[in-house]
C-alpha cells in the first residue's frame, strides 16, 4: 500500500513533469510557482515578452484542473471587466449582476502593468479578501483562487510601475529569463506539435485544497520562526535597502518555506527551505538603497549578503 503522503508527492512531481514538458529548462521556476499555489499565494511573473509566462500559467491551470480565465490588460480595460457589472433587464425591470473575469480558480492577468492604476487597484480587494464588491454588494470568489500576473520590465513601451501596495499582495515575484541554447532547440522541435494541448489533469481541486491544509499545518520549530523574523527585520536596517519588507512579507516567507517542505515530502521546515525562497518572496517588497546601486549591487547580491549576515538555525 502506498503511503498517502508519498502518493501526493508523486502527484506533485507529475504536475512538475507535465509543466516541464511544455516549458523547457525552467525547473526551478516551475517548482516555485507550484509552491506558491500550494501556499495559497499569488504569483507575479516579470520578464520580457515571449519567454513563456502565459504558457506557464495556462499549463499549470490545465494540470491542476483549475477553471481559469485570462484578461489581456490594456489601457482601456475597466474595473467592471474584472469585477463584473449590473445590467438593467427590461423584462424583469430590475438590475442583474453579470460576473467579471475574476470569478474562476486561476485568473491570468496578462501584462498587468499596461493598464490604468484604477483597473490595477480593482484587483487589491480581490487578491487580499478573495471577494469582489460591485454596487455595494460583496460576492465571494471560488476557492481556491489564484492570480498569476505577468508584467513587462519597467521602462518597456506603454508600461507603468505597480504600486507597492499591489506588489506586496503577490507572494512571489519570479523571472523566467531566456532559454539556454539546448532548451531553445527543444522548444523549436516541439513547437509544431502544440505540446500544451497534450497536458493532462493530474491534481483535482479537492486535492489542492488538501495540500494547502497540509502545508498550513506543517510543523515549524521556534528557531525557524526566529530566523524568518530576523531576516525580514534586517531588511529594514540593512544599508543595502532603502525600504524593508512588511509583516505581510514575513507571513509570505513562512508560507512559501512550508510549501517547499511539502514538495520535498518533509514534515518540518528547514533553514534551507527559507533561504531558497527569500529572494523570490522579499525581492519585490524591498528597495535597493542608493549606496548599493552606486556600488553595483543588484537585488540577488543584496539578498545573498543579507542571508550571509544572519546565523541560520542548525537542521
Amino acid at each position: 500500500m502506498v503511503r498517502k503522503g508519498l502518493y501526493m508527492n508523486n502527484k506533485l512531481q507529475s504536475v512538475c513533469d507535465e509543466v516541464n514538458s511544455v516549458i523547457k529548462g525552467k525547473e526551478d521556476v516551475v517548482k516555485k510557482v507550484l509552491a506558491a499555489v500550494i501556499a495559497g499565494g499569488h504569483i507575479l511573473m516579470e520578464d520580457i515578452p515571449g519567454v513563456g509566462k502565459t504558457t506557464l500559467a495556462t499549463t499549470f491551470a490545465k494540470s491542476m484542473s483549475l477553471n481559469y480565465k485570462r484578461v489581456q490588460f490594456t489601457p482601456d480595460v475597466l474595473p467592471s471587466d474584472i469585477l463584473g457589472f449590473s445590467m438593467y433587464n427590461a423584462q424583469t425591470k430590475d438590475f442583474e449582476y453579470r460576473e467579471g473575469s475574476v470569478f474562476c480558480n486561476l485568473f491570468l492577468a496578462d501584462e498587468i502593468n499596461r493598464t490604468s492604476p484604477k483597473t490595477q487597484s480593482a484587483l487589491l480587494e480581490v487578491m487580499e479578501e478573495h471577494t469582489a464588491t460591485v454596487d455595494g454588494v460583496t460576492r465571494k470568489l471560488p476557492e481556491p483562487f489564484i492570480v498569476i500576473a505577468t508584467e513587462n520590465p519597467y521602462g518597456s513601451s506603454g508600461t507603468q510601475m505597480l504600486p507597492e501596495s499591489q506588489l506586496d499582495r503577490f507572494m512571489v515575484c519570479l523571472s523566467m529569463g531566456y532559454p539556454a541554447h539546448e532548451d531553445a532547440i527543444k522548444i523549436l522541435k516541439g513547437n509544431a506539435s502544440h505540446p500544451i494541448d497534450n497536458v493532462k489533469e493530474i491534481i483535482s481541486v479537492d486535492e489542492l485544497i488538501e495540500l494547502r491544509k497540509k502545508s498550513n499545518d506543517l510543523y515549524v520549530h521556534d528557531e525557524i520562526y526566529e530566523y524568518i523574523v530576523n531576516i525580514v527585520e534586517n531588511t529594514r536596517v540593512n544599508e543595502n535597502f532603502s525600504m524593508g519588507a512588511s509583516p505581510r512579507g514575513t507571513i509570505a516567507l513562512l508560507r512559501m518555506a512550508k510549501a517547499m517542505a511539502v514538495l520535498e515530502d518533509r514534515e518540518y521546515v528547514t533553514a534551507k527551505d527559507v533561504q531558497s525562497v527569500t529572494k523570490d518572496t522579499l525581492g519585490h517588497r524591498v528597495k535597493l538603497s542608493t549606496r548599493s546601486k552606486a556600488s553595483g549591487i543588484d537585488m540577488d547580491q543584496a539578498i545573498r549578503l543579507l542571508l550571509n549576515g544572519i546565523p541560520a538555525p542548525r537542521n
